[in-house]
């Protein structure tokens, strides 16, 4: 399974512009080969290995920066929408609705994570339901990360009251990986 350079490069940049003060402590915890991508350009249009490049990196961060892995993995995925949704996406996201919003979250993910697909179930005028049905190599790392996207792309509309979490996996042996996102 692989990973698009760019939801890489944000894990990358999370730890050394969020919290630079852990950056040494995990890239040394790192393994070798997860080291190799980290010291080399990462290519915003290149795919790397799921596992090398974003889970083992993102569970590191998580445990070092939070002592929790999935609770860091919700952190990078809320900062790497903040770092994709600036400057003229930000107005656009500003003004869209939620559902729309969403709905177009679903359609890009598969260029993100390949094999994937993710769909937009329940559209609610404040909620909405994902399923991840296809990802080879299930992760509640990644699935953590995505809900942590979901989550900062619904604050930056403004959805008040915001509530996003993982009802079904597909780690847990689950057909689907199902997230739920509701506000008021």
């Amino acid at each position: 399974m692989e990973i698009k350079g760019t939801a890489v490069k944000s894990i990358y940049d999370f730890v050394a512009k969020k919290h630079p003060e852990k950056f040494d402590e995990w890239f040394d915890r790192l393994p070798e080969k997860s080291k190799i991508i980290i010291e080399n350009p990462i290519l915003a249009t290149d795919w790397y290995d799921l596992e090398t490049a974003a889970n083992i990196p993102t569970k590191i961060a998580g445990e070092i920066i939070f002592g929790n892995a999935l609770k860091g993995a919700r952190a990078s995925g809320r900062y790497s929408a903040e770092a994709a949704l600036k400057g003229i996406y930000k107005v656009f996201i500003k003004f869209s609705t939620p559902v729309y919003i969403i709905n177009r979250a679903s359609k890009i993910f598969s260029t993100y994570y390949r094999p994937s697909e993710m769909i937009a179930v329940d559209k609610r005028e404040k909620g909405v339901t994902l399923h991840i049905t296809k990802f080879a190599e299930p992760s509640q790392i990644i699935e953590e990360r995505v809900a942590g996207w979901i989550e900062c792309a619904l604050e930056m509309n403004n959805c008040k009251n915001l509530k996003v979490v993982i009802t079904k996996s597909l780690c847990s042996g689950n057909k689907l990986t199902e997230i739920v996102a509701n506000w008021t």
